[in-house]
């Protein structure tokens, strides 16, 4: 299948390439977006113009996007209710994305327009990375900590765990994020286990492709 990955760096996108192959259970072919995104903001501004290339200028059935919660509101099963929309939940801002910039766009070549995959990392990706070895850093940890006032865990902690340094070098990243899920060898379901709103909603989104 013929796909594109957006995400906040290269190391993420690395991770997000083999996991979303486990979803699908084939082949990827992926396609390079017309930008680069860093970081949360810049995810968020370049999707458009990126939305626009691949549904004009590519044959790329859908685009995965996943970023970090960092602190914001994680989605939860309260914001798939119809109509509504959390103005701090990264993943509802990116779907209304989605929804404004294909709106109005026309057919090209006679296809539909890409199709939309967007989870969300809680807090960060490195949560997904420890998935198996760190039994206390779950979605469900975050968000009491988050009521609480007193979280967990940090991200620092967490790049600490998977890298052994909170500055890693992009090739490090790289090969540390495709070592450690790899780890789950086609099966995600811990993963959906324990992040099952972040991870949940990337997994869901992308069964409804292999379901059309």
């Amino acid at each position: 299948m013929k796909l594109a990955i957006l995400s906040e760096s290269p190391a993420d996108e690395a991770a997000l390439r083999v996991l979303v192959g486990y979803v699908l259970g084939e082949p990827l072919q992926l396609v390079t977006p017309s930008l680069r995104a860093r970081g949360w903001p810049s995810v968020e501004q370049v999707l458009p113009p990126i939305l626009r290339h691949l549904h004009f200028n590519t044959d790329a059935r859908g685009l995965v996007v996943v970023v970090d919660s960092d602190d914001s509101p994680v989605h939860t099963e309260s914001h798939e209710a119809p109509g509504y929309h959390h103005p701090m939940c990264r993943v509802c801002r990116l779907r209304a994305v989605f929804r404004r910039t294909m709106k109005n766009l026309p057919p090209a070549r006679g296809r539909a327009s890409p199709l939309r995959a967007v989870g969300l990392a809680v807090p960060a990706i490195e949560a997904w990375l420890l998935c198996g070895h760190a039994h206390h850093v779950t979605e469900a940890d975050w968000m009491a900590g988050q009521e609480s006032g007193r979280t967990p865990f940090t991200r620092k902690e967490l790049k600490t765990r998977v890298y052994g340094t909170t500055r890693p070098s992009l090739p490090l990243e790289i090969e540390r994020a495709v070592e450690e899920v790899t780890r789950h060898r086609g099966d995600v379901r811990r993963l959906e286990n324990d992040f099952p709103n972040g991870f949940g909603a990337l997994v869901r989104d992308l069964r409804k492709w292999r379901a059309g």
